[in-house]
């Protein structure tokens, strides 16, 4: 009796863990699947984006020239820049006030408009979403070019301000001035994809929620801060740092547009990198830049994470 009983027993357990092995099995086959499928991505995120990462940190303790021998020179790059580079800090200083004036202002005219699309409705809302976004998909260089005609001394603005009486500034030659060009075309090459988005997430907000606030008598002005903004503050949110990020690489407007003048007023961190790598031959001095631009990007977005709590309400 107790053999046979072993027997069944031992037959029970393999019944019992035939399944399990399956189950392993087939969870091993998706995993190799998916790591077929995902290695072409992988192979190319690790060639294209962490190999030269690496690549230029390494680059950044040397004097590396385009010809030449490198010259290991351990932190001089990076001592020279905060202490010996006085361009590098109006290149901060520009970036900075871009980033906050791009910023500030592309959200807020972005939110502004999805907000009177989604109340507008029908075909001329989409007939003004892909107006918007039709910049953004157009080559930046063009759009700098065709920027630069139209604010020259003797462009289309400042003909038709003359029309009036008026004389136009000196767009591109004016410190001042040369800055609001730089991010008045920037925002025109790059506000349709905020709206896009946020026009997504207010198309996502529950529809009986706003109509609620309407029946109790909410105006337009505080349905949209009262109920709206809550409700769409995620989206909000990852605009906010998708936008921070994109203003503090800016490179092409500036290049493009005003050259970075006049004088050093709209030369801006990347724009300061790509000079001293491809104009003066130093590119180990361009990659500790680069570098620097690295970590305070990440510190920025360090920084957003950390208070996101203080405004973004996930709906849960």
């Amino acid at each position: 009796m107790s053999s046979l009983a072993r027997s069944l027993a031992a037959e029970g357990t393999a019944a019992s863990s035939a399944p399990s092995a399956r189950r392993h099995g087939a969870a091993r086959g998706h995993s190799r699947a998916a790591a077929l499928y995902l290695s072409p991505g992988m192979l190319g995120f690790a060639i294209f984006i962490v190999v030269p990462l690496v690549i230029s940190l390494v680059i950044s303790f040397f004097e590396w020239p385009l010809f030449g021998v490198p010259e290991f020179v351990g932190l001089t790059n990076y001592r020279y820049m905060l202490t010996g580079d006085p361009a590098f800090w109006i290149s901060l200083r520009n970036t900075l006030i871009f980033a906050v004036l791009y910023t500030a202002v592309n959200l807020t005219v972005a939110l502004g408009l999805s907000y009177w699309l989604m109340n507008l409705g029908g075909r001329w809302a989409s007939f003004f979403r892909v107006l918007f976004f039709i910049p953004v998909v157009t080559p930046m260089i063009g759009n700098a070019l065709i920027f630069r005609l139209i604010l020259n001394d003797d462009g289309v603005v400042n003909q038709i301000l003359g029309v009036v009486g008026i004389q136009g500034p000196q767009w591109l030659n004016t410190p001042f001035w040369a800055m609001l060009s730089l991010v008045t075309m920037s925002l025109w090459q790059g506000m349709g994809y905020n709206i896009i988005v946020l026009g997504a997430g207010i198309a996502g907000v529950n529809p009986s929620v706003i109509e609620a606030s309407r029946i109790d008598g909410a105006g337009a002005v505080a349905r949209f801060f009262q109920v709206v903004f809550p409700m769409l503050s995620p989206t909000i949110f990852f605009c906010t740092i998708m936008t921070v990020i994109g203003a503090f690489k800016v490179f092409a407007q500036p290049y493009a547009l005003t050259e970075g003048g006049p004088g050093n007023s709209t030369n801006t961190l990347v724009l300061h990198l790509y000079r001293n790598g491809f104009s003066f031959d130093k590119l180990g001095y361009a990659s500790s830049i680069a570098w620097v631009l690295f970590v305070l990007v990440m510190l920025v977005t360090a920084i957003q994470f950390s208070q996101q709590k203080r405004w973004v309400t996930y709906d849960s």
